[in-house]
């Protein structure tokens, strides 16, 4: 299973890499990439995924504190669409990923037809849909309008926050020890 994590996590990041090449050579290609967030520049460390329990966030109004795990990474129960998931901060993956059982409980509906994005990963190319989600949040902090990608649940078992979310704080960062994400 965290060899599967591993692997969406480079998935996520390959396409923060491919998905952008593959507009500027053509853009008819995928249009509405600049809208949907996903730009260059934001997948430049490779994503880590931990299977470890995480240490609860601290949250005081709009500021949440996050823990590191036993392995370093920040992880948390967020809100997708009203619905909690828990998931890993990842600065490298330039949008939220989601897999598909995770985006039917929250209420994103993809059809066979939207997996048209192709990701490459180590076991190959895969395709992901685009989605928007409504509302995303941890303790007092909300983002609307969050895009996102949908992989397969063989493809990607986790949730990852990317760059589509910590973009709409307006801070966030390392402070002793702790992920600090203020909004």
């Amino acid at each position: 299973m965290l060899r599967n994590l591993m692997l969406v996590g480079a998935a996520v990041v390959a396409a923060a890499i491919a998905v952008p090449a593959i507009h500027d050579a053509n853009p008819d290609l995928l249009p509405g990439l600049a809208q949907a967030g996903l730009g260059r520049g934001e997948a430049d460390a490779p994503p880590t995924i931990s299977m470890l329990a995480h240490p609860p966030a601290t949250a005081t109004g709009r500021r949440v504190r996050l823990e590191p795990d036993g392995r370093g990474h920040f992880i948390g129960d967020f809100r997708l669409n009203g619905r909690t998931v828990e998931a890993m901060i990842d600065t490298g993956a330039s949008v939220v990923a989601i897999n598909t059982t995770t985006a039917r409980r929250i209420g994103v509906s993809v059809s066979t037809a939207d997996f048209k994005h192709p990701v490459n990963t180590a076991n190959g190319t895969i395709h992901a849909a685009a989605a928007t989600l409504s509302r995303l949040e941890i303790g007092g902090i909300v983002v609307r309008d969050v895009q996102a990608m949908v992989l397969d649940d063989e493809a990607l078992s986790g949730t990852l926050i990317g760059m589509s979310f910590l973009n709409g704080l307006r801070r966030f960062g390392v402070e002793n020890g702790r992920l600090l994400l203020e909004q």
